[in-house]
């Protein structure tokens, strides 16, 4: 039975007119959007989906955008007691605070997909790298990558980085490493077979740090937000623009579309090689 179903009776046809019945769960922690006119059922909402969802503990409420540099969002305990929880995906567990560290259960495709890019003996950097589902990916299915560096600036999501790193016995080939990506990178100029630039928003603006690092032939998965009616063509722009200031020639490898995003846009990836 669906959450509009489990609702009838307890919502009117109006209310149920403004639920939201797509949600993230990450491992035990459901998390959801309530429209204004709903908050006064949430309690209702947020029982339904454990009916629907019994492995569900925690539901939390969305309380704004995220924000800040560590990619944060408030929420609202409506039910459970506990915010760390963890997720089990392709044979990887993560474990992490929800309330303390940014994770996108949808991208577990997309981090798949990267991982089965990489080639044996390459050296690769993960900026923006969270608890490390993007390195630790890699390391399982390329164990013979030569390291995955894995460079954080939120120190909790750091913690929760190397913790993962040594429950999915990794450690030693994922290197955590905590700070600013500008800073901590320049360390890895020229010693990098691959980039990998989770961070859609902000991201472009370390896009020469990411080409500095690469070795001669190396590849940047670049992620940026585009729009429905001009999908790829300001990344695009982007690119070569950031490619041209360095002097650097570059080729297109792919162009893909990955997630929405919101209304009429989605989450991209420009993979690009750079000589």
């Amino acid at each position: 039975m669906g959450l509009k179903e489990l609702l009838k009776g307890k919502l009117t046809k109006k209310e149920l007119g403004l639920l939201k019945t797509s949600f993230d769960i990450t491992g035990d922690v459901a998390v959801i959007e309530i429209p204004e006119g709903l908050r006064a059922k949430e309690n209702e909402i947020a029982r339904a989906i454990v009916k629907t969802h019994p492995h569900v503990k925690t539901v939390l409420r969305k309380s704004g955008d995220r924000f800040g540099k560590y990619r944060l969002r408030k929420f609202k305990m409506i039910l459970g007691r506990k915010t760390e929880t963890e997720v089990k995906e392709h044979g990887c567990v993560f474990r992490l605070d929800v309330r303390k560290a940014y994770f996108s259960p949808r991208e577990s495709t997309e981090r798949q997909r990267i991982a089965d890019e990489v080639k044996r003996g390459e050296t690769v950097l993960v900026m923006f790298s969270g608890v490390g589902p993007y390195a630790i990916a890699i390391a399982k299915k390329q164990p013979y990558a030569e390291k995955v560096y894995a460079v954080e600036i939120n120190p909790d999501a750091h913690k929760y980085a190397v913790e993962n790193a040594r429950i999915n016995k990794v450690s030693g080939k994922v290197v955590p490493l905590c700070g600013d990506v500008k800073r901590v990178c320049a360390r890895f100029y020229k010693r990098c077979d691959r980039v990998i630039m989770p961070l859609p928003k902000e991201g472009y603006k370390f896009l020469p740090v990411a080409i500095k690092c690469l070795k001669r032939g190396g590849i940047v998965h670049f992620y940026y937000i585009g729009l429905k009616n001009n999908l790829f063509e300001n990344a695009l722009n982007i690119v070569k623009m950031e490619c041209e200031k360095l002097g650097r020639r570059l080729r297109i490898k792919r162009q893909r579309k990955v997630l929405p995003y919101g209304p009429s846009a989605f989450k991209i990836c420009i993979e690009f090689e750079v000589r």
